[in-house]
């Protein structure tokens, strides 16, 4: 629904797309006219707390440094993964925007702040689906705007329009514990509290936090760390705070979709045209670099191709839609193959039974036994977006697991129960209607089909180990 903008400039694009891994993504901002300090050595995490040290250039970009981890990690680039700056003496994280150079965030980091790896599905999101982050009632203009909802991107790109987002939020007063709720409006020029009521008179205005030279983060635990009264908190960070929080601009909203437009709002004020390019620049990479448009996969996957014994020679299979049929067609008869070799009394470890209750731990969509909080907390942190999902054991069932799903920004938990037909173990989420031989299968199935979901399963939550 949202291709073309007017103001993009196509020769940087082109030009950017053309310097290779190194600098694909480095775009002009503002900032660039101070000299990045130089490069080094950059150490990252990943969630399972494993690191990788990376020698980086001075003109890098968070980009750049996530496909060269992709690339050493052997994962597959669908470009939605991020480098978040992690600060866990102040209870901060953010996704660095993909243009931003590494080295110059990492100057403005105190000793205890680090790097992580991540996934996150929901960075370009609101591309996509501008209604579900930007409510009605929260978007205003200041001056007479003939766009509605399908206009809303443009505006906020614009920078001759005058978009707002506006409502109440509680706000940490600066250097007290004590929080107030006050009707708070974000415009270019800053984000702003009304001294009296909801008025949006300049004379009632007071300003709470620049956009310029200031990041906007998450909370990670405000409530334990800020006494936040909701746990949608928000943090508007000057670069020139480091170990101290009275310089920061603590915000709470009432809802999760609240948080996310003002967080969204943040961000597309501040760097406007250049996030699109952000957005557009693998797509625009896809089209100039045809031979290299599908996802980058480790060497052992590239050597694998799809093919079909059935008649007298073997042929390889070119259609890609082919390919994943006749895997998922091999995959399934490979378990029935197990199954019968294990009935008929061969050297096979593993009962068929046992096998379909252990196959689904080899899969990076299993997190094992994690609570329903962790869980939470996972599909949270690679985004809210529909048919974002893991499987994990269940606390309350041994016999059980739980599939987590996101839908409509909010997180839906559904029991997978074991159920035995015919003296063999089947798996299902539908109380029996629809049973499943392992979770593999299952999982097959709702990604193709919704079922009795919300939604059909699209992303998994994946965590590498660097």
């Amino acid at each position: 629904m949202f291709t073309e903008l007017s103001g993009s400039t196509g020769a940087d694009l082109k030009r950017g797309l053309l310097q290779g891994l190194a600098c694909s993504s480095t775009l002009e901002t503002s900032e660039s006219e101070t000299p990045a300090p130089g490069g080094g050595d950059v150490k990252v995490f990943s969630e399972d707390g494993t690191s990788k040290v990376v020698e980086i250039l001075a003109d890098m970009t968070a980009r750049d440094l996530c496909q060269l981890l992709v690339y050493r990690s052997h994962c597959v680039d669908d470009n939605s993964w991020t480098l978040v700056e992690h600060h866990p003496h102040l209870g901060l994280e953010r996704c660095l925007e993909d243009h931003e150079l590494v080295v110059r965030v990492e100057s403005t980091m105190a000793s205890e702040s680090k790097f992580l790896f991540r996934k996150n599905y929901a960075k370009y999101e609101f591309f996509k689906n501008p209604v579900n982050f930007f409510p009605e009632q929260m978007v205003t203009w200041c001056q007479q705007s003939n766009g509605g909802q399908t206009q809303l991107l443009q505006n906020f790109l614009n920078s001759s329009s005058c978009p707002e987002i506006q409502g109440f939020l509680h706000v940490k007063e600066l250097g007290r514990k004590s929080w107030k709720k006050l009707y708070v409006c974000l415009r270019r020029s800053g984000l702003y509290c009304s001294t009296k009521g909801v008025s949006k008179e300049p004379r009632h205005l007071q300003l709470l936090a620049d956009l310029e030279d200031s990041s906007v983060f998450s909370l990670i635990a405000g409530k334990k760390q800020y006494s936040a009264p909701t746990d949608y908190g928000f943090c508007i960070k000057p670069n020139r705070v480091r170990n101290e929080a009275k310089g920061l601009r603590l915000l709470c909203a009432e809802e999760e979709q609240s948080r996310t437009c003002w967080m969204t709002a943040f961000r597309l004020l501040k760097y406007g045209m250049l996030l699109y390019q952000n957005y557009r620049i693998p797509q625009q990479r896809k089209a100039l670099l045809s031979p290299f448009s599908t996802p980058v996969r480790s060497v052992s996957e590239n050597s694998l191709v799809a093919m079909d014994f059935s008649g007298q020679t073997g042929r390889v299979i070119e259609n890609p839609a082919e390919a994943q049929s006749a895997a998922l067609e091999e995959g399934h008869a490979w378990r029935k193959r197990s199954t019968r070799m294990n009935i008929l009394g061969s050297q096979s470890p593993l009962h068929p039974s046992t096998l379909s209750t252990v196959i689904h731990r080899t899969q990076h969509w299993f997190h094992g036994r994690i609570s329903r909080e962790e869980s939470h907390r996972i599909i949270k942190q690679q985004g809210l977006v529909d048919g974002l999902f893991l499987l994990r054991d269940s606390q309350s069932n041994p016999k059980a697991f739980v599939l987590t799903l996101c839908h409509h920004q909010k997180i839906k938990n559904f029991q997978i129960l074991p159920c035995e037909d015919d003296g063999q173990m089947f798996f299902s989420l539908d109380d029996g209607n629809t049973k499943f031989s392992d979770l593999i299968q299952l999982v097959d199935f709702y990604q193709l089909n919704k079922g009795v979901l919300p939604c059909k399963l699209k992303h998994h939550c994946i965590r590498v180990a660097l």
